[in-house]
């Protein structure tokens, strides 16, 4: 049985490792309401040779989280989902951990086949299952059995290993295995997240090849872009990463100004400090992983640009920096920052 999608709307936050844990997807859902934010999920869990407690799937989801697995329990649709991800290949490990993830109640189940990294790559975790599509097939169904038919699985992959020649084929064993949903984040492992390897005609191969809906990934720079690639491709859905990163105010649309782009930032260091229990030095690195992207109301370029922020080494300082950076001086005729 597929189970219906708990999204609110159509654009997604994509699950990224170290940086959708709870602090990070709840100040993004606090600013897009369930209208334009449909949904978000966990950083992957990994899952090795054990199933995953019930305890840490609990930590991945944060208060945030279970909200939405309440919500999802009384089908409430103005709480956007939250969707747990995981990401292993042990078959009784993942049944095992899907089956603790529906006796928590979460939304949606998601299976991770497109992380690149080599720590996933050597354990044959990740992206590196796309070299065999049966175990694709294989490990959806290992889930759907897993959660006992009492919420959705979905399936993340990439459009190949080395190259998108067996596109259909994975997309196929996703769907052969009981998936509900299929995202296809349109690069290869080999191509990595680099800018010039968007084709989103493959994610629109991937529509065509099975009847599930499909979630296109990769590529969408700005809020026009989400209804452009579900148009040009079909997908049902748009899922946003490094875009979010840049502009967390992607999914509305709206355009901040330097002070609530700059409470954004600050607020974020705060809430990885108070309720994320990192040490500031934690909270100084996250921080600086997200500037690294972060281009909203012109913060980061008002003082120095991406490098003097990303040189900073005192966390002291750094939040210091976001207390006390001026707003850019305006042109009054025209409203555009000198």
């Amino acid at each position: 049985m597929r189970h219906p999608l708990p999204f609110t709307a159509p654009a997604l936050l994509a699950p990224m490792e170290g940086v959708t844990e709870p602090c990070f997807r709840e100040l993004v859902l606090a600013r897009n309401p369930p209208t334009h934010l449909g949904g978000t999920f966990t950083e992957f869990v990994r899952v090795v040779d054990h199933p995953v407690p019930k305890t840490v799937l609990r930590r991945h989801l944060g208060a945030r989280g279970e909200l939405a697995t309440r919500a999802a329990r009384r089908n409430d649709e103005t709480t956007a989902a939250v969707g747990l991800q995981l990401m292993g290949s042990d078959l009784v490990a993942v049944e095992a951990t899907a089956a603790h993830a529906a006796e928590l109640g979460v939304a949606l189940l998601d299976l991770n086949f497109g992380c690149p990294a080599r720590g996933a790559t050597s354990t044959c975790a990740g992206s590196a299952l796309l070299r065999t599509p049966q175990r694709v097939a294989e490990l959806v169904r290992t889930a759907v059995r897993g959660v006992q038919d009492r919420l959705p699985v979905t399936a993340k992959i990439r459009a190949g290993y080395d190259d998108d020649a067996n596109l259909e084929q994975l997309a196929r064993a996703a769907e052969d295995g009981g998936a509900s949903l299929l995202t296809v984040h349109c690069r290869t492992r080999a191509e990595g997240y680099r800018s010039d390897a968007v084709d989103w005609s493959r994610i629109e191969r991937a529509v065509r090849a099975v009847s599930i809906p499909v979630c296109g990934n990769g590529g969408v720079d700005s809020h026009a872009d989400i209804e452009r690639m579900r148009m040009r491709t079909g997908a049902a859905f748009a899922m946003i990463g490094r875009g979010a990163l840049r502009d967390p105010w992607i999914f509305c649309g709206r355009e901040v100004d330097f002070d609530t782009a700059r409470a954004f930032l600050a607020e974020y260091f705060d809430t990885l400090v108070t309720r994320g229990s990192f040490a500031p030095a934690g909270a100084l690195a996250r921080s600086k992983q997200l500037v690294h992207y972060f281009r909203a109301g012109g913060v980061v370029e008002s003082l120095g640009g991406p490098k003097a922020w990303l040189a900073e080494t005192d966390p002291t300082r750094f939040r210091a920096r976001l207390a006390v950076a001026p707003s850019p001086v305006r042109d009054e005729t025209t409203g555009v920052g000198k």
